[in-house]
């Protein structure tokens, strides 16, 4: 296994060498044929093969998408023969405790001193990444394959670029992976969420008036552009911890026209600044969570130098609805990270991020229970640690084998809860890409306790007998209250809390409320279980989009109505009538045209048999 890789090209050699490389010889368009031929191959069985098209129509350049998008491949980038072993490396430098005797203080400084050769490596010039340097007048960046991802988007965007920014005060060093909306020919835009690192470096900047400079690398070896992804805390440097990843530093040239260093061997460099008070409207972007993240006003990045190798490969990603490239990236954090998290909690043995909950909707977190309400004290431990914070869902368990399996995790919860006891509702802090609450930034939380009872806790209360109705009986008494109850299924029938999917058809009258309170003033409904509401269009079979759907769509303040022993969720889109005034972002989709095209060029590009055609 090769631990370190000089940069992108040495990967896509390895990748190669694996059979986890498909070349692409057809001219394709980087707007919005590449993301469905990237899509379709992310979503195909076990995340498919990486993709590099090497004729990308108005571009010199090929590009390199979905490197990451498989568990051999994330193995790969990182060095790793599993994400596990690699958090094991971390767990044996936390586990270094305090020497107890001079003889233990000696034996530790070799290996203290051995985890400096981790640290970044200035070099000097010529260095690979400036091998072809532009500046002025000379700098356009149309020249870059960048991706017009999906329809709806506000124009093309770097999707993978490694952001360096530098503390005005303390002048440490911040990598972070933030789009960048091209506008013209040298500037774009560039996307600093309010709660992100280089968000405070500029904020910094910008209580002075000081101009701030900024470098951008677009192709780096993989452990940096995982590290420019990583969750660290602030003033930590990313480029340490690639450098622990490859086991070698990470060697770092200054720039041509900013005294900001970048990565020596990237394939390109965007060099540049940011004015303080210029802000310009960015955006839509069809983003991770699997809709258009809505435009705004962000700052603007001027490039005053592309450089970039003598044969680069542009690197790029498209993100949308699970499963896709950026999951594995999220699987390494959720693996990497947990021997950290657990430095802070020790009683956490692990925890899972179902893709379907984008990251941040949902956490199930299993622990090592010792007393009463222990799951409570997690819950607001997490809620007050890090990017933990913005879980907008923690589900919190004693076993671990649970979080193995999808369909006995569920199984356990809904078999185990005591709707009246087990549920925590609360308020805090959002990801900025969540659009289910009425505000931006914050709104409704939710903790479920499915752990054992332990000495101390009242026992869960049991469930009165009830009349079970059938789908077709549940669905009947719907029907006769509102004929747009148009359809019912029943899942997890056996357990103590069966799930009921009904579908709805909502217009600008007829709101969520009025479906709620049908269900909820049925005599016989409210017990049968939790009902979850969903808009008519979706599919009651595809139980991963139901998922997704009730993760993204539901804000726990508003739209969970407990009623008697059961529960009714409106996981349904909202809108003025439902009381919601800011704008529900549209789900992503790619045009039937550009389904036909790239059907046509797979046929032309000999793939067939790897790349599946879909209608």
């Amino acid at each position: 296994m090769k631990n370190c890789y000089d940069n992108l090209g040495e990967f896509v050699s390895c990748l190669e060498q694996e059979g986890e490389l498909i070349r692409i010889t057809t001219p394709v368009s980087p707007r919005l044929e590449i993301t469905e031929f990237a899509d379709r191959m992310s979503k195909s069985p076990g995340g498919g093969k990486a993709l590099l098209f090497e004729q990308v129509e108005g571009s010199l350049f090929p590009v390199l998408i979905n490197a990451f998008g498989s568990m051999k491949r994330i193995n790969l980038a990182l060095g790793s023969r599993n994400l596990d072993e690699l958090a094991g490396r971390i767990v044996e430098i936390l586990d270094q405790a305090p020497p107890e005797s001079l003889a233990k203080k000696l034996r530790l400084i070799p290996k203290a001193l051995s985890w400096t050769r981790f640290f970044p490596k200035t070099v000097h010039g010529p260095a690979p990444c400036q091998e072809v340097i532009m500046t002025g007048n000379d700098v356009d960046l149309s020249m870059l394959p960048v991706l017009t991802c999906w329809p709806k988007d506000g124009g093309p965007f770097v999707t993978l670029p490694v952001v360096f920014t530098e503390g005005l005060h303390d002048g440490r060093r911040n990598v972070g992976m933030y789009r960048m909306q091209i506008y013209d020919r040298n500037t774009t835009g560039m996307h600093w969420h309010i709660h992100k690192d280089g968000s405070h470096h500029y904020n910094e900047y910008k209580k002075t008036g000081k101009r701030m400079e900024v470098a951008v690398a677009i192709g780096t070896d993989p452990a940096v552009t995982y590290a420019a992804t990583a969750p660290l805390p602030r003033g930590v440097d990313e480029m340490i911890l690639a450098g622990f990843i490859r086991q070698a530093p990470v060697k770092m040239v200054k720039g041509i026209t900013v005294d900001i260093k970048v990565p020596a061997e990237a394939e390109f460099v965007l060099e540049g600044y940011v004015e303080l008070n210029e802000l310009r409207r960015e955006g839509p972007f069809g983003d991770h969570t699997g809709y258009y993240s809505l435009e705004d006003d962000y700052p603007v990045f001027h490039v005053t130098a592309v450089t970039h190798r003598k044969n680069p490969i542009y690197s790029a990603t498209v993100v949308g609805r699970p499963p896709m490239e950026d999951c594995y990236l999220a699987l390494a954090t959720e693996r990497i990270f947990l021997p950290m998290l657990r430095t802070v909690m020790k009683e956490i043995i692990d925890y899972h991020m179902p893709w379907e909950g984008v990251f941040h909707n949902i956490v199930v977190v299993a622990i090592e229970k010792e007393y009463p309400l222990h799951a409570r004290k997690i819950m607001s431990g997490l809620w007050g640690t890090g990017q933990m914070s913005f879980a907008k869902a923690l589900v919190i368990v004693d076993d671990p084998n649970l979080l193995r399996s999808g369909h006995d995790l569920m199984h356990h919860i809904l078999d185990t809860l005591d709707l009246e006891n087990d549920i925590i509702l609360s308020s805090g802090v959002l990801d900025v890409l969540d659009h289910s609450a009425p505000q931006p930034l914050f709104g409704g939380k939710i903790g479920l306790d499915a752990t054992r009872r332990c000495p101390g806790e009242l026992p869960r209360v049991p469930k009165k007998p009830r009349e079970r109705l059938d789908e077709n009986a549940i669905l009947d008494a719907l029907q006769q209250k509102d004929p747009d109850f148009v359809a019912v299924e029943k899942i997890f029938g056996e357990t103590l809390n069966p799930l009921i999917l009904v579908s709805v058809v909502k217009d600008a009258i007829k709101n969520s409320a009025m479906f709620v309170d049908a269900i909820r003033k049925d005599a016989r409904l409210p017990a049968q279980g939790i009902f979850i509401l969903y808009d008519a269009h979706i599919d009651l079979a595809d139980h991963s989009l139901l998922l997704w759907k009730a993760f993204n769509n539901v804000d726990p303040a508003r739209d969970i109505t407990f009623s008697g022993s059961g529960a009714i969720i409106d996981a349904t889109k909202k809108g003025p009538a439902d009381g919601h005034i800011r704008k529900w972002p549209d789900d992503l989709f790619i045009p039937q045209t550009i389904k036909d095209t790239v059907d046509e060029k797979i046929h032309l590009s000999g793939i067939t048999d790897l790349l599946c055609l879909r209608k």
